[in-house]
């Protein structure tokens, strides 16, 4: 398949969805960037325990991070080292930003994932009444082919609506997973941490 033929096919799907077809790969762009983002934010790179994390990164400080739970090892036993005299606080005000970048894009996608199957509606409702439309000006013996034809251009909008949004909330729904799991071990880092000070 050469670019011609992608073209083509690409100016088909936008002839066939209407006006709503730019939004749509607008938010299906966004939605993916917003997910691949998220995914490598949130992937899980140890194949340790947070205790033997802790045991690992105290006998190798210099050992390489691979993850979010990795750095807030390393940070909480640097923190550690220095003797806060108030060391829950300073572990909670360090690792704060771990909680604002796991939760980076979520809201957005929650968003696209709403607005996309509306989106998809708007362009079969519009494309419902184009039907409708040219169907009064049509001729009794022709209106047959006229309104399948129309009636099939308006449902695949919704279509694309909904092939934008089942991706985004299954794929969601199992990193929010991770998040709440990433959240429980850091948790589990300042317990550990604050228990050994």
């Amino acid at each position: 398949m050469d670019i011609n033929e992608i073209f083509l096919s690409m100016k088909g799907l936008f002839d066939s969805g209407g006006f709503v077809m730019p939004p749509l790969l607008f938010c299906t762009m966004m939605l993916w960037y917003g997910l691949g983002y998220r995914y490598w934010t949130l992937k899980q790179s140890y194949s340790m325990g947070v205790r033997d994390m802790l045991i690992f990164y105290q006998k190798n400080p210099q050992a390489p991070v691979k993850g979010i739970l990795d750095d807030a090892v390393k940070r909480g036993l640097v923190l550690k080292q220095q003797g806060f005299v108030n060391f829950r606080r300073h572990l909670d005000s360090s690792f704060s930003g771990y909680d604002k970048e796991m939760r980076k894009f979520a809201v957005l996608i929650k968003i696209i994932v709403m607005i996309a199957p509306l989106l998809g509606l708007l362009g079969t409702v519009s494309g419902m009444i184009e039907t409708f439309d040219s169907l009064a000006s049509m001729a009794l013996f022709t209106q047959s082919g006229g309104i399948a034809g129309g009636i099939s251009q308006a449902l695949f909008t919704t279509q694309m609506g909904l092939a934008v949004a089942i991706p985004g909330v299954l794929i969601q729904s199992t990193l929010n997973r991770r998040q709440i799991n990433l959240q429980n071990d850091l948790a589990q880092v300042k317990d550990l941490l604050c228990s050994q000070a």
